[in-house]
């Protein structure tokens, strides 16, 4: 599944975390090729596979292909792939129980709220293979981490940030809970990007995965903060709430946005210029590579995960330029026609 490294990559890879080498400018996002061979049904255990999320965006659409794909590369594997109606912490760990009855070998999941999930998660890993994608738990049991760099991709963001504002200006941030992992770990890259500069964070807004709260935590925005110059969604279906909101609002033009993932508004808004950019993750990866190396783990390999733990998959800026030619790739990997 590993590119060969140029020589960056190959010092890069030296270093603890091992970072997933394939980029995603130039990937035909490994459809069948370079991923491990389906193995023969005789002579090797069937397993049961859970992927679990942490909310219900379309985001998770992409990452299901990728467990299926998973799935079709492991062989003798089933997939029970859960989707959390809520989002919350409580609701995700009942699933997690369900799946542990159900007798799973192995699950990946997202956890919601892993500060106060660690003791519950444990528990979990003391039962079954456990490992986490999208959003980390680190002071947990959990066998690999499997997702993005989320510092460095809020520092992503923050570029994206003063590129729209040269001038600076005052921003207001949205995202479901600053409880999650990824949600703390992308506003700290944010900020971190932005220290120094003439912009100025108000605040930052939750919504709890509500996406009714998520636009009126907008438009509240909007009216309250009239002199706002960019709105920042960390989560994926921030970007469309914060863009119908200013659609709404009749401001579209005079706020810059700037937002995570790839939701269709959101590329359709930076398609039409009414987005600045969005910081795309690879979630195909993140449920292929958590299928395919829970299988090779639970069948031996004890080397199938990396021994930091972390399997740290790159993101990309996607921006009016470069927006045409990731649609269409994206398509692809979803066996959908162009729009």
């Amino acid at each position: 599944m590993f590119a060969k490294p140029s020589t960056t990559d190959a010092i890069a890879m030296n270093k603890p975390t091992r970072y997933f080498a394939t980029a995603l400018a130039g990937i035909a996002f490994l459809i069948g090729g370079c991923g491990p061979k389906p193995a023969a049904s005789t002579g090797i255990k069937a397993l049961k596979l859970a992927f679990l999320t942490n909310n219900a965006s379309s985001f998770w659409t992409i990452a299901r292909k990728g467990c299926e794909d998973g799935v079709k590369a492991a062989g003798d594997t089933q997939l029970d792939f859960r989707i959390p109606a809520t989002g919350s912490a409580a609701e995700q760990q009942q699933i997690l129980d369900d799946l542990v009855s159900r007798g799973v070998d192995g699950i990946a999941v997202s956890p919601v709220d892993p500060a106060n999930q660690t003791e519950a998660l444990d528990r979990i890993a003391a039962q079954t293979l456990l490992i986490t994608h999208d959003s980390d738990a680190p002071g947990s049991k959990r066998v690999c981490y499997i997702g993005t760099d989320n510092t460095a991709a809020g520092i992503e963001a923050g570029e994206l940030i003063k590129q729209a504002l040269p001038g600076g200006g005052k921003i207001m941030v949205f995202v479901g809970t600053l409880d999650a992992q990824n949600a703390r770990e992308r506003f700290a890259g944010v900020k971190q990007a932005l220290s120094g500069s003439a912009i100025e964070v108000i605040d930052v807004r939750t919504d709890e995965t509500d996406q009714v709260r998520a636009k009126t935590n907008v438009l509240d925005t909007l009216v309250t903060h009239p002199d706002v110059a960019c709105l920042v969604g960390l989560w994926s279906y921030n970007g469309p709430a914060i863009l119908s909101a200013v659609r709404e609002s009749g401001k579209t033009g005079q706020v810059r946005i700037v937002c995570f993932d790839e939701e269709e508004q959101t590329l359709a808004g930076i398609a039409a210029g009414e987005i600045f950019g969005t910081v795309v993750q690879q979630p195909y990866e993140f449920g292929k590579q958590a299928i395919v190396l829970m299988a090779r783990h639970l069948r031996g390999d004890k080397a199938a995960f990396p021994a930091d733990g972390k399997l740290v998959v790159p993101t990309l800026r996607i921006q009016k330029e470069n927006v045409a030619g990731f649609q269409t790739r994206l398509n692809t990997l979803l066996g959908k026609t162009a729009p």
